[in-house]
């Protein structure tokens, strides 16, 4: 596995991790991939607004064959409050513990949530690959910042979101006439290598089989501890 490079304290305030976002933010670099993709990691997790427990985990696929060949999820707790645009700070502690767990080196990464589809350009995609320092994109099921007009409806058909007059991603249709998914470079990888990928990974389904398997791992995590399954805002 490869060396996850510290880059701050997680113990912060909120007032903290807003400075740290604008400090961090200029470390991201939006750029081709530099290489195939063999191994694709999905990233996903679960909490309630108000409590403390969080559960994080990570399915790491073949590219070629959709095959699942590495899981890993950990339950752990968290001090950071639930904070909208701060959601990075209460999740990426828990899935570099799983990271910490797996046996293989993805080549990417796609998290359930945003890059720098963002209010500051660092949601969890971009934060968490720069601690990675590996290719890392969002795959959002919802809107954080941005505009975009309704992309057709055919599978693969996407339109650019809009932010203070920047390109921040992609609203992609995976599915004919379904709601699209809301794609955006995280670090390393550009939006043109992430939409590939994306329908790369499709498995029939709205959500790509990367973030769909580690939906449903952490899904089964909550089940293990006897918690309710439920959805998180995205970040």
């Amino acid at each position: 596995m490869s060396r996850i490079h510290t880059l701050h304290d997680w113990n912060v305030t909120p007032e903290e991790a807003v400075a740290l976002q604008q400090r961090l933010r200029s470390q991201i670099r939006i750029q081709p991939l530099e290489k195939p993709v063999e191994l694709i990691a999905g990233c996903d997790i679960s909490f309630n607004k108000f409590e403390t427990t969080v559960y994080a985990g990570i399915v790491v696929i073949r590219l070629d064959t959709l095959e699942t060949v590495e899981e890993a999820g950990v339950v752990s707790e968290t001090t950071f409050p639930y904070v909208p645009g701060l959601l990075s700070f209460r999740e990426i502690p828990s899935l570099l513990e799983a990271w910490a767990n797996l046996k293989q080196q993805p080549d990417v990464v796609m998290f359930d949530g945003h890059g720098i589809a963002h209010p500051r350009r660092i949601g969890i995609a971009a934060h968490a690959g720069l601690w990675l320092n590996i290719p890392t994109f969002g795959c959002g099921k919802s809107v954080l910042v941005g505009k975009y007009d309704e992309p057709a409806p055919e599978r693969g058909s996407w339109s650019p979101m809009i932010h203070r007059g920047e390109t921040i991603g992609a609203a992609l249709r995976t599915k004919n006439k379904v709601n699209p998914v809301y794609i955006s470079p995280g670090n390393l990888i550009d939006l043109p290598s992430a939409l590939d990928l994306t329908l790369r990974t499709d498995g029939g389904y709205r959500l790509p089989e990367p973030t769909r398997r580690a939906h449903l791992l952490v899904n089964a995590l909550r089940r293990a501890q006897g918690a309710e399954s439920t959805e998180k805002p995205s970040d």
